[in-house]
């Protein structure tokens, strides 16, 4: 099956709220797939569902021919052991080293030698750059190193799906070019599929193969990078060109300034 994950006629909603409608994606195995969109628009909820922490209200999401929320508890702990995830942030336990984060999932998933599991959390530092702060505490390294620490960690156990969500957020622009080029790197090293949230448009465009915008949690527009940028979608050029005003306005929807202010308009002008 060329799909690692798929997503059929997909809704969600918290409560009376919809927050995805009618979505219908494909992301095959081999490639880096972007999620993009504003905030709000239900990118991290993909994430979540495809994770089964969230059950969807209708449609259903498949992960390497599984449904997810049809699963057992069991099964589903089974195939979220195929899953890595790189939290916004980081997420990484501030008490434990930079080398012990990295053996977390090593040690609570595997019954490796300590032999070997010493030697497979190093080959990951270094993969991310980091071997040999290895012994140092989150709190002695740079926010941009911590995001690659958290990075070695996720893909330790060589997943087949790499979950991104906002890996770029808080990072200065060296580091953003770091994080990319390690997701592209390692996503092509260990064959994976990755999926990365995110808003940054420069860092995303540069390493995704195909890309989805969302708006108001429906597909608006979706395609290659290079389709992206030339696309006259009005959301999309406003999105990848950071255009001020558009079909996001820059003004709360709402009374006019006019009627706000209790004034009437003149004869023959707008409010």
């Amino acid at each position: 099956m060329p799909n690692l994950v798929e997503i059929r006629n997909l809704q969600f909603t918290y409560g009376d709220r919809t927050i995805l409608s009618g979505l219908n994606m494909d992301f095959p195995r081999g490639k880096v797939i972007a999620v993009m969109g504003g905030s709000g628009s239900g990118k991290t909820t993909i994430l979540r569902l495809i994770g089964g922490q969230l059950v969807p209200l209708q449609g259903h999401v498949q992960v390497d021919g599984e449904e997810v929320h049809s699963l057992s508890t069991p099964a589903l702990y089974t195939l979220r052991r195929k899953m890595g995830m790189l939290f916004q942030h980081g997420a990484l336990f501030t008490d434990l080293t930079v080398f012990e984060n990295v053996a977390f999932p090593l040690r609570e998933h595997t019954q490796l030698p300590e032999s070997m599991l010493h030697d497979l959390v190093l080959m990951k530092l270094h993969a991310v750059g980091l071997r040999n702060a290895a012994h140092l505490k989150p709190s002695e390294i740079s926010g941009g190193m911590a995001r690659r620490v958290a990075l070695a960690r996720a893909v330790a156990l060589d997943p087949r799906l790499m979950m991104y969500d906002e890996p770029f957020a808080g990072l200065d622009p060296i580091s953003m070019g770091v994080t990319a080029t390690l997701i592209r790197n390692l996503n092509d090293a260990i064959g994976s599929t990755s999926i990365v949230v995110s808003h940054d448009v420069h860092e995303t465009f540069a390493i995704a193969d195909y890309v989805y915008f969302l708006s108001q949690g429906k597909i608006v527009a979706q395609g290659t990078p290079a389709d992206m940028l030339e696309s006259s979608d009005p959301y999309v050029k406003q999105f990848v060109h950071a255009q001020h005003d558009g079909p996001v306005p820059f003004h709360y929807p709402g009374k006019s300034l006019a009627e706000g202010l209790g004034l009437k308009p003149k004869m023959g002008e707008g409010a």
